[in-house]
């Protein structure tokens, strides 16, 4: 495999680097150092996006009759990779990542001219309504009813763990608009009005503190017919399509690098009890090693199917592959970062950072009372808390392990 740059795609490589020199100001750097949650805030998510979207880079894997970027496999890493290296932050992938690929894929050519430039343009913000209570890593089991009125569905459930549902005016829905013997049948992929009458929204607090995660209570919501997405009871079709997008198409190895960066630079300046610096201590030295070579094995595993998607291969069971090592190696840099910061970690100060949603009941700090602790050490606790959801949104890792036994070795 070479893994070396054409003469044309360095020129991309600089003309990404020049662009993000100009537009990632100062605030949203500053952002993206003190993020506590894989997902910003919504007003650094909305000024991001606006800077890609006015450049033609938000949704740079869609088509590009939909707005996207006509890129090679190459370019699109190499743009992962640089907006990582740079710190950007990251936009919620519920609309340009998921929902906008499945309208692609199975939208009517209404749908996709309604809301496909709404996604693009910010106008629409987007959330995801999979799980229920009892229905999480079982999705298929789901319970929340869409029957069938004639010309609309009244929708009648509940869902949760949904994230930014506060932010969000839509939201696509796995509903139950049948009860089959298999229960993959006779579920449908519903896409509803978050303002439409009977739908309420209530908050999850996470252990980091951050409001980012909602229930939502469905009471006798009409959905009009044509929000169905694909066929009436073969949504579970859809929504598999929808999860390779979820479970892999990013590419973690880029922004996992820039945070171990981050960690070994930390323990370049704290300093142990005998007066050595921490990356001395070899046995902390051995463990950031350890770290570099789970990131380096998933990086190579994530050109191979670069690769392969350049020959026209489409994403299978390596987005399970990726998206567990992605979230374990994740979290174990979070336990780095905990030991590198030592005793700093203790205090619970989630206003000083810069987390994903409102910190409702945390108070903020009056007159001129300063954060405790340098400012590297600010978002580690809740960055450690907010990341123990890693393994299990998104299917959880158990589940990916099933999904590659079955696909993979064939057991």
């Amino acid at each position: 495999m070479d893994l070396s740059l054409s003469a044309a795609d360095t020129k991309f490589r600089d003309e990404v680097r020049r662009f993000l020199d100009e537009k990632l100001t100062a605030d949203l750097r500053a952002t993206s150092e003190l993020m506590t949650s894989v997902y910003a805030d919504y007003d650094t998510t909305m000024k991001w996006h606006k800077a890609l979207y006015e450049k033609g880079w938000v949704a740079p894997a869609w088509p590009k009759e939909y707005g996207g970027c006509d890129w090679s496999v190459a370019q699109h890493y190499i743009f992962s990779s640089e907006l990582s290296s740079a710190g950007a932050p990251s936009l919620s992938p519920m609309g340009l990542g998921m929902c906008g690929p499945v309208l692609i894929g199975y939208g009517t050519p209404e749908q996709k001219a309604h809301y496909l430039p709404r996604m693009l343009d910010g106008s629409d913000f987007w959330c995801q309504g999979y799980s229920e209570p009892g229905s999480g890593s079982d999705l298929a089991s789901l319970q929340m009813s869409a029957v069938d009125m004639g010309d609309h569905f009244l929708c009648n459930g509940q869902k949760i763990w949904t994230t930014h549902a506060n932010y969000a005016n839509w939201i696509f829905n796995l509903v139950r608009t049948s009860k089959e013997d298999i229960p993959q049948r006779g579920i449908t992929f519903l896409l509803i009005d978050m303002n439409t009458p009977g739908v309420k929204v209530e908050p999850l607090i996470m252990l980091s503190g951050e409001h980012i995660q909602n229930q939502i209570f469905f009471t006798d919501v009409k959905v009009p017919k044509a929000n169905v997405v694909g066929k009436v009871g073969e949504g579970w079709t859809v929504a598999k399509y929808l999860m390779q997008f979820e479970r892999g198409g990013h590419a973690y190895a880029p922004g996992l690098t820039t945070r171990l960066n981050r960690i070994r630079k930390i323990a370049s300046t704290e300093m142990l009890g005998d007066g050595g610096r921490l990356i001395d201590d070899a046995e902390f030295a051995a463990k950031i090693a350890e770290a570099n070579v789970q990131i380096s094995a998933l990086e190579f595993t994530e050109h191979r199917i670069m690769s392969a998607l350049s020959h026209g291969d489409a994403p299978g069971a390596e987005s399970s592959l990726l998206k567990t090592r992605g979230t374990e190696i994740s979290q174990r840099l979070t336990e780095l970062g905990i030991e590198a910061v030592g005793a700093y970690a203790a205090p619970f100060q989630p206003h000083a950072t810069r987390p994903g949603g409102p910190v409702p009941n945390v108070p903020k700090p009056t007159g001129n009372e300063t954060p405790v602790g340098p400012k590297h050490a600010l978002p580690v606790l809740a960055k450690y808390l907010n990341d123990r959801a890693g393994s299990i949104y998104a299917g959880t890792n158990e589940v990916q392990r099933n999904i590659m036994a079955k696909a993979v070795l064939g057991l």
